[in-house]
């Protein structure tokens, strides 16, 4: 990692002044990153939060978890990252989906009482982590000790231990449980 860590991160100081609902120890969030309603937004301990990811919404991360640059989380229903999960650079998770159907008009600048936005809570489970790339979409829950291949879209639940791929996620194999040894 090339430069100054001590100036690509907030420091103790400025990341009391971002106005998240809560936040651990050893949090380091770039400079770069992005808070929408920081108020309902938790940080666990040992978080980092790389350049230029936006994170919006109601929004739980456990601890131990990194999301690397330019990922986004959409909370609008809630996203929970539990302990030991993490994201490779470019995810996107969506907690909200507008009505596309044609019935409905779309976007943020529209009177809501025009729009039709669903969605559910996303949870993605200890040990998991997702590849590069992944879309995960509302109502979405990732077991633990799940990894998604690059480039997936997940749209389903995703069962524990287990390694999936493609557009849309399937099952690739079983992921082994060696690293709970590790901790």
């Amino acid at each position: 990692m090339g430069g100054d860590m001590g100036n690509s991160f907030y420091s103790l100081e400025e990341l009391a002044l971002l106005g998240l609902k809560w936040y651990g120890e050893n949090v380091l969030i770039s400079r770069y990153a992005r808070f929408y309603s920081p108020g309902t937004i938790e940080v666990g301990s040992h978080v980092r939060i790389d350049d230029f990811c936006i994170l919006s919404g109601n929004i739980r991360l456990g601890s131990h978890i990194h999301i690397s640059a330019y990922s986004a989380l959409y909370g609008r229903f809630g996203i929970v990252m539990e302990d030991y999960s993490g994201l490779s650079p470019r995810c996107t998770v969506f907690s909200a989906s507008d009505d596309f159907s044609g019935d409905y008009l779309i976007g943020p600048m529209v009177d809501e009482s025009l729009t039709h936005v669903t969605g559910g809570e996303v949870r993605i489970g200890r040990f998991s982590q997702l590849g590069s790339g992944c879309m995960v979409m509302p109502g979405v829950t990732i077991g633990e000790g799940v990894t998604v291949g690059a480039m997936s879209l997940v749209l389903d639940n995703l069962d524990e231990w287990k390694i999936f791929k493609g557009i849309p996620a399937k099952y690739h194999k079983d992921r082994h449980k060696k690293l709970l040894d590790l901790i």
